[in-house]
C-alpha cells in the first residue's frame, strides 16, 4: 500500500509498506492519484444511485423529474406526517423535497417568514404539500411563549397563491353518514382569498367614533364612511377582496362544475351585505352568462345563486352531485360540516388551486387534533386518522405527476388511496370511524391505534405494490 502526499510540481519521498524509501516527481503521483480518486468517487457515486433508487425488496422508485414543497406542520399530525413520508412516500419514490417547517415555535423564531417563503416557493414549483398547522389564539400564545398572535398560516398561503379551495370526502362504504341522504360527494369550493382571513380587526377603547376610508391612488375623491359610534369599549373589523380575485374563483368554480360534470351553487348572503356579497353575485352572473353558459347548457347542467341559509337547508335534503361555491369563512365552516356529515374531519380532501390551474397546494383539512397530541405526550395510545394526511400527499404528487406527465406517479398515487379505502373498508379503522358504525367500541376488536393503522396501511400497500 502506498501513502501519497498531495503536493504539486514537488520532490517528495514516499514509502512502501516494506520501508523502503523512493525519490520521484510528484506532479506525476498527483496526476496519476488524482485520476485514480476520480474514478473511484465516480464508482462509488454510480452504485449510491443505484442504490437508493431501489426499494429494499430491490425493486426501482418511480423517478419524479420535478421537487414538490412539503410544509411540516404541529402536534398530533405532525407525528403522523413523518410516519407518512418515511414509511409510504419516500420509500417507493425517487422525490426532491423542498421542506419548510411551519411548526408554531420555528414560525415565531422567523416573525412567519418561513410561511411566506414557503408559499413563494410552491409559486416556483407548482405543488405544494402541507401538514396541519396552529392558527395561535391567546391561551397558544401563552403556551408558546409566542411573540405575537400570528394569522393563520392557511391564510397567508391561500392570499399569496389567490387560489380556489376545493374540498370533497372521501368516501367508505362501511362508514356512516350522518345525513343518511348524502349518498354521493359533495364538492366544496371555497373562495381562499381575503375576507376575514386578511381582515384588521382592533379593541376599542372608551367613546369614539369609528371610521372607514378609501383613498384612490388616482387622485379621484375619497370615500368615508362613518360606521359607529362607540358609547363604551368594543371591537371592529374591516376586510376586503378583489375583483380580481372573485373572477378567479369564479372561473375555478365554473371549471369544477364541468370537470365533474354537476350542477354548481353559490351562496351569498347579499341581502345583509348587498355592496359586499352582492359583487361575488354580480361577478358570478357575468361571467357565467359571457363564458359558460353554453358550456353548461352543452353538458346538461346549471348555475344558480342562493342565500346561504337557503342552500344549507337545501344541501342538507339534497343527494349530493354538486359543487358548491361558498366565500372564504362560509367554505370553511360548510367544509367541516359535509366532512362530518359524511362520517368524519378526517375523511375529506383539500386542495387549493389557483385560477390559471398551473399550481396546487394540497393539505389535510383538518385540525392539529391537540387532545390526542396530549395523550401522546403523556404517553397514552391514541388512535388518530391519518387518512386525510395521507390523501394530502397523493392529491399533491397526482398533480405533480400531472404537470410532469409521469403516469407512473399518477398511478402510485391512486394506488395508495384506494389501499386506504380498502384498509377501512377490510375492518381496520381507527376510534373515530369505528365509533360512527357502533356506539361501544374496543380497541383490537372495533379500532386500532395510530401506529397500528398505519402499520396496517403500510403492509397493504407492500401487498399492492409487490414489495
Amino acid at each position: 500500500m502506498v501513502s501519497v502526499l498531495f503536493y504539486k510540481n514537488s520532490t517528495k519521498v514516499y514509502k512502501n509498506n516494506n520501508g523502503g524509501g523512493n525519490n520521484c516527481h510528484y506532479n506525476e503521483i498527483y496526476n496519476f492519484s488524482l485520476r485514480y480518486l476520480i474514478k473511484l468517487i465516480k464508482s462509488i457515486l454510480y452504485i449510491w444511485a443505484v442504490c437508493i433508487t431501489k426499494t429494499t425488496s430491490g425493486m426501482s422508485k418511480i423517478k419524479v423529474e420535478n421537487p414538490v414543497v412539503e410544509l411540516d406542520g404541529d402536534e398530533m399530525t405532525r407525528i403522523i406526517w413523518k410516519f407518512i413520508k418515511d414509511k409510504l412516500i419516500t420509500p417507493y419514490l425517487d422525490l426532491d423535497i423542498k421542506y419548510y417547517d411551519l411548526g408554531i415555535e420555528y414560525r415565531d423564531q422567523t416573525d412567519d417568514q418561513v410561511t411566506i417563503d414557503a408559499a413563494n416557493a410552491i409559486k416556483q414549483y407548482g405543488v405544494g404539500i402541507k401538514c396541519a398547522t396552529i392558527t395561535p389564539d391567546e391561551a397558544r400564545v401563552a403556551e408558546f411563549g409566542l411573540k405575537q398572535m400570528w394569522k393563520s398560516p392557511n391564510g397567508t398561503i391561500r392570499n399569496i397563491l389567490d387560489g380556489t379551495v376545493f374540498r370533497e370526502p372521501i368516501v367508505m362504504s362501511n362508514v356512516p353518514r350522518l345525513v343518511p341522504n348524502w349518498t354521493a360527494p359533495i364538492c366544496i369550493g371555497r373562495h381562499a382569498f381575503g375576507d376575514q382571513y386578511r381582515a384588521t380587526d382592533f379593541l376599542t377603547k372608551g367613546k369614539g367614533k369609528l371610521t372607514v376610508k378609501f383613498t384612490p391612488e388616482d387622485g379621484s375623491p375619497e370615500q368615508s364612511f362613518e360606521v359607529f359610534n362607540f358609547k363604551g369599549d368594543g371591537v371592529a373589523l374591516t376586510m376586503y377582496n378583489t375583483d380580481e380575485s372573485i373572477k378567479g374563483f369564479a372561473h375555478a368554480c365554473f371549471n369544477q362544475a364541468l370537470m365533474k360534470g354537476w350542477p354548481l351553487y353559490l351562496s351569498t348572503k347579499n341581502t345583509i351585505l348587498k355592496k359586499y356579497d352582492g359583487r361575488f353575485k354580480d361577478i358570478f352572473e357575468e361571467i357565467y352568462q359571457n363564458d359558460y353558459k353554453q358550456k353548461f347548457e352543452a353538458a346538461g347542467i346549471t348555475y344558480e345563486h342562493r342565500l346561504i341559509d337557503d342552500m344549507v337547508a337545501s344541501a342538507l335534503k339534497w343527494n349530493g352531485n354538486f359543487v358548491w361555491a361558498c366565500k372564504n369563512y362560509d367554505g370553511d365552516v360548510q367544509s367541516d360540516t359535509v366532512a362530518q356529515g359524511f362520517g368524519s374531519l378526517g375523511l375529506m380532501t383539500s386542495t387549493l388551486v389557483t385560477p390559471d390551474g398551473t399550481v396546487m397546494e394540497a393539505e389535510a383539512a383538518h385540525g392539529t387534533v391537540t387532545r390526542h397530541y396530549r395523550d401522546h405526550q403523556a404517553g397514552k395510545p391514541t388512535s388518530t386518522n391519518p387518512i386525510a394526511s395521507i390523501f394530502a400527499w397523493t392529491r399533491g404528487l397526482e398533480f405533480r405527476g400531472i404537470l410532469d406527465k409521469n403516469q407512473e406517479l399518477i398511478d402510485f398515487c391512486k394506488a395508495l388511496e384506494e389501499v386506504c379505502i380498502e384498509t377501512v373498508e377490510s375492518g381496520k379503522m381507527t376510534k373515530d370511524l369505528a365509533i360512527t358504525i357502533k356506539p361501544k367500541v374496543e380497541h383490537g376488536t372495533d379500532y386500532l391505534y395510530t401506529e397500528e393503522f398505519l402499520a396496517a396501511i403500510d403492509e397493504n400497500l407492500k401487498k399492492r405494490l409487490g414489495k
